[in-house]
């Protein structure tokens, strides 16, 4: 059973270091959402920091029972046991997720609540949309919709992962399904991505002579 247990390091660095870190990293996340009042918006600040906190104790047992389970000499029951711990993961950070997701719908709207979720993950989501119109210009309205679907749907996933790398997991993941799909569509994703990187470097060299 996967206990939360309090962090008290991260690498080298104490837990009050750590969470001036967190804090600093929240305060840059709510900014962009324009709270005006200033008690709302280091309320706001709390909730986000105190999520990350939250999903750092959570990813730091899970880790550390799976250190542990890999050293059993049986394989199979390791393999099993390590299944059970990642299952578990799953099931308190959907948990965690949720009620997250609540707290800040007492505080912003919306909109502000997406500015979160892309200030969460590093504003992959309209980085990646914004892309795949460029590359590929001929979309139709469906497309691009089902393309933001699939962002969105990852940025989710993305919030609660561990670090940057599996951040960028989730959406890495998510744009093989995005070019699965174009490519179901008829789209050659290979030569859209060569045809768009083309005209980059010709845009390029305009603005040069220009």
């Amino acid at each position: 059973m996967m206990q939360v247990v309090a962090q008290e390091k991260i690498g080298n660095a104490p837990a009050s270091d750590y969470q001036q870190v967190i804090h600093q990293r929240s305060y840059k996340i709510v900014t962009p959402t324009g709270i005006a009042d200033s008690a709302k918006f280091y309320r706001v600040e709390a909730i986000v920091a105190n999520q990350y906190l939250q999903l750092g104790q959570i990813h730091d047992s899970a880790n550390a029972q799976i250190k542990i389970a890999k050293t059993n000499p049986d394989k199979e029951q390791a393999k099993l046991t390590i299944a059970e711990i990642e299952q578990l993961r799953k099931q308190v950070l959907e948990k965690l997720h949720a009620a997250y997701l609540q707290q800040l719908g007492k505080e912003l709207t919306p909109t502000q609540i997406d500015q979160i979720k892309d200030g969460m993950t590093y504003n992959i989501v309209n980085i990646t949309y914004k892309a795949y119109g460029e590359m590929i210009p001929t979309l139709n309205e469906q497309q691009k919709k089902q393309i933001l679907t699939y962002l969105l749907e990852a940025r989710e996933l993305a919030m609660d992962a561990e670090s940057s790398n599996k951040k960028h997991e989730w959406f890495g993941k998510y744009k093989g399904r995005i070019n699965n799909y174009l490519s179901a569509a008829g789209y050659d994703m290979k030569k859209e991505g060569e045809e768009w990187q083309k005209r980059i470097k010709e845009q390029k060299l305009t603005n040069t002579k220009s």
